[in-house]
């Protein structure tokens, strides 16, 4: 693999094409320029992702895509890089976007890997990983949170990323296994509150997290859940708006309600934690994970942490299908990818704590 294209130039997608021009020839389209200022170390290509013909011909030339726009362009997508052999990547959460990508990975002759974000993505690698070591499990339960540092007014909240990508997974049902079978539950449900070092948090379901995680677990625990971290009251009021509003009939005016009322902080902080419980041989235990991540310089300016962390997920496992240490064909589960080899790559060990 020697040449990418990035679509999406937004807080993320720029990043992405940075990491990865410091070690492929990176092409990034969009119809806009890149979101941050300065000079790029990768092409930028002005175009229209809709257009079928133009990224027939740009995937023709390139050996793989980097998709980091939003959820709902991600099919056409997927389905023009199959058509023309090459390895596809992406960062969504839409659990039906996954299912179309992943019946395409059947008969593809490149790699077909959604889900290459934080959550899905970096959180189910650290959790599967922490699970592997148990004889038996009981529980996995998996929490990420990308907040503002400094919080402020009720909703106490800034979209610093893609606010339908948000929109979309409080409304749509999650996946869960509870009580060891597996099933769907509501989003916006399921409350519960976190202390970290000091600080009171919630936590509560959300569409997408697991990523492909129930099926590969279902039968072997009780209990594996996703749940989105967040400063208290922030969900009631989201359900007020979605629900009592019933604002989630028209996703468009409440993605500009919410945009215009929370825009991005420049100062954010993404909490990672997962809890796995088990048998280690016939002893019960509880390991634990949790890194708290931070906004970070890279290159010619400092990035959110939300940006980086994110980018630098999807990065790590590019890197991974280059070296061979992941497939080079068919789908990729996020949960089947070696910790250790993602933090040895150069953009997985930006995540390592």
């Amino acid at each position: 693999m020697k040449k990418i294209v990035v679509l999406g130039l937004g807080k993320v997608g720029t990043l992405v094409a940075v990491l990865l021009s410091k070690r492929f020839k990176v092409t990034g389209i969009d119809l806009n320029r890149p979101h941050y200022d300065g000079e790029m170390p990768f092409k930028v290509k002005k175009g229209d992702v809709a257009d079928t013909s133009f990224l027939t011909k740009e995937f023709e030339k390139t050996d793989a895509v980097v998709s980091a726009l939003p959820f709902f362009l991600n099919k056409k997508v997927a389905e023009i890089a199959h058509k023309t052999g090459i390895h596809y990547f992406d960062l969504t959460e839409d659990v039906d976007t996954t299912n179309f990508i992943r019946n395409l990975s059947k008969t593809s002759k490149g790699v077909m890997a959604p889900q290459c974000g934080l959550a899905p993505g970096f959180i189910g690698i650290v959790g599967a990983n922490m699970a592997n070591k148990f004889t038996k499990l009981r529980d996995i339960e998996l929490r990420v949170g990308a907040l503002p540092r400094f919080p402020n007014g009720q909703l106490a909240y800034s979209f610093t990323w893609s606010p339908a990508g948000v929109i979309n997974e409080y409304i749509n049902d999650a996946e869960a296994i509870d009580n060891g079978q597996r099933k769907m539950i509501p989003s916006l449900t399921g409350f519960e509150y976190i202390n970290i070092e000091g600080q009171e948090f919630e936590a509560f379901t959300t569409s997408g997290g697991l990523g492909t995680m129930c099926e590969t677990y279902e039968g072997r625990v009780d209990t594996l859940n996703y749940k989105t971290i967040r400063y208290p009251g922030h969900g009631k009021l989201m359900r007020f708006l979605m629900y009592e509003l019933v604002l989630k009939e028209d996703k468009k005016e409440l993605e500009r309600i919410l945009s215009n009322a929370k825009p991005p902080v420049k100062e954010d902080v993404v909490y990672v934690y997962a809890v796995v419980e088990g048998w280690k041989d016939e002893q019960l235990l509880r390991d634990e994970y949790f890194n708290a991540f931070y906004p970070k310089e890279i290159g010619w300016r400092t990035w959110r942490a939300i940006s980086w962390t994110t980018a630098a997920s999807i990065a790590a496992v590019v890197e991974m299908v280059a070296d061979k240490t992941l497939p080079n064909k068919g789908f990729i589960k996020q949960e089947d990818i070696d910790v250790d080899a993602f933090y040895k790559t150069d953009n997985g060990g930006l995540m390592k704590a």
